[in-house]
């Protein structure tokens, strides 16, 4: 009697070195890949219109993908625990692949679902990073809170063999594989192009013509990176082909990105084992650190009028794209926590609102690092960001602030990164009036600087 296995995509939506979809069609005679629209997952606590487009059209390719390959993807919404049950039942399943996950909401679906699937086998399978995270550990066992160490261990775990796609794919005929909905429009209005083809060719332009130049280029602010996080986020790449790949090519641009995709797998090892970090600061002192309320700051932050040209034109970039430079990730999370006085998890949801790489590990585990609440901890005056020296130093020639802020287009250069130094002549030379075609600071930097570090001064004493 032919066996068959259900494929479960969840955020690993490709068909190239896909390890479930690898191992189902090595092991039985017929593959059924199925995707569940969860409505806990796409209507829960960090919603986005922006990942919601991008998923749907991930999966739209993907179906063309399998389709091309004699299959085709069944799509079911509703509980995973309650579909993915009765589609094994109806199709004679004997066994469940799906990639292991990190996420406190992840592990609790994916328990529910071992649980209700009864006889069953549930197989879980590598494929969301680089490495089996579960296996990097301290030399006493424990996991790892600081990313060198972790680091360290990480590159000496064993990496599984990368696969291409399966050819032709066997499916149950007659199975009705269900339709796709209609996405949501993304608030984005120049997103990156979704789709496992367009990541792949992504990928090989990154690897033949950035790669080389990343580790002397990867902070400045216009271009530099590989903007592959959100093909990584929705798993239409491999993370294990991208090192792969990258250090086939070698060099010290090749160690640095590799070291970059090491950060990824350090903040997922991080959530699985400190699941809490969703709710508080893994560094549980640091839950006692003062924070404003000021929803008009909040906002002018959000909406990239705080006056700061680099931390504004990072915003806007966020707001246009689904994506911000991760140098400009820093510099706009220092000035909220640092600058602005206020709490590291409103930007925490506001990213997870409109980054289409908005990952739940990373994100946290990069907000915190950079409210200097969260792990490796570093003294928290080193992270506290002269917006203006970043600017300089990471945007030396204004590409990029002017590319986002238009209305600094004539500032001269050496008046861009403070433009409110310029005399009144100056400003009407360049067409930019200080409150009027550009805003005022909403703060003095130096002054802020000193509010923080008596405030974080506090909770270490």
């Amino acid at each position: 009697m032919p066996t068959t296995a259900l494929v479960w995509f969840r955020r690993d939506l490709r068909v190239h070195d896909h390890p479930g979809l690898t191992a189902a069609h090595r092991e039985c005679d017929r593959v059924v890949p199925v995707f569940v629209l969860d409505p806990r997952l796409l209507q829960g606590r960090f919603p986005s219109r922006n990942r919601a487009w991008f998923l749907h059209a991930f999966l739209a390719a993907l179906l063309g993908a399998l389709r091309e390959r004699g299959a085709d993807l069944v799509v079911r919404e509703g509980r995973p625990e309650e579909e993915l049950p009765a589609l094994a039942a109806n199709v004679g399943a004997s066994a469940v692949y799906f990639a292991s996950d990190v996420s406190p909401f992840a592990m609790a679906r994916d328990r529910r679902v071992e649980a209700a699937l009864g006889g069953v086998e549930a197989r879980r399978q590598p494929g969301l990073f680089v490495a089996d995270i579960g296996q990097v550990r301290t030399k006493d066992g424990r996991p790892h809170s600081i990313f060198s160490p972790f680091h360290r261990a990480w590159e000496q775990v064993p990496r599984r063999d990368v696969h291409g796609a399966p050819r032709q794919l066997s499916f149950p005929s007659g199975l009705a594989a269900g339709e796709l909905p209609a996405p949501p429009d993304p608030e984005a209005r120049d997103p990156l192009a979704p789709g496992e083809r367009a990541g792949r060719a992504r990928m090989s332009a990154w690897l033949r013509s950035g790669l080389e130049r990343y580790h002397d280029r990867h902070d400045r602010l216009e271009g530099g990176t590989s903007e592959l996080s959100p093909y990584l986020h929705f798993g239409c790449i491999s993370p294990r082909e991208l090192e792969q790949r990258a250090r086939e090519q070698g060099g010290p641009g090749a160690d640095a990105f590799v070291r970059q995709l090491a950060w990824r797998d350090f903040y997922a090892h991080v959530l699985l084992n400190h699941p809490g970090n969703t709710r508080h600061s893994h560094r549980r002192e640091f839950d006692r650190l003062e924070w404003d309320d000021d929803p008009a700051l909040l906002d002018a932050w959000r909406e990239g009028r705080t006056g700061f040209p680099v931390v504004d034109a990072a915003m806007r970039q966020l707001l246009a794209r689904g994506w911000m430079h991760n140098r400009g990730r820093l510099i706009v999370g220092s000035f909220l926590t640092k600058d602005l006085h206020l709490d590291w998890r409103h930007g925490e949801a506001h990213f997870m609102r409109h980054l289409l790489c908005g990952d739940e590990a990373s994100n946290n585990g990069n907000w915190q690092w950079i409210a200097s609440v969260g792990v490796d901890p570093a003294p928290y005056f080193r992270r506290m960001y002269n917006p203006m020296t970043q600017q300089r130093r990471h945007d030396p020639d204004g590409e990029y602030v002017r590319r986002w802020l238009p209305e600094l287009r004539d500032v001269p250069d050496d008046k861009l990164a403070a433009p409110w130094a310029m005399s009144e002549d100056e400003q009407r030379a360049a067409g930019c009036v200080i409150g009027e075609d550009y805003p005022a600071p909403v703060v003095d930097h130096k002054h802020e600087r000193e509010r923080a570090m008596a405030r974080y001064g506090a909770v270490r004493r």
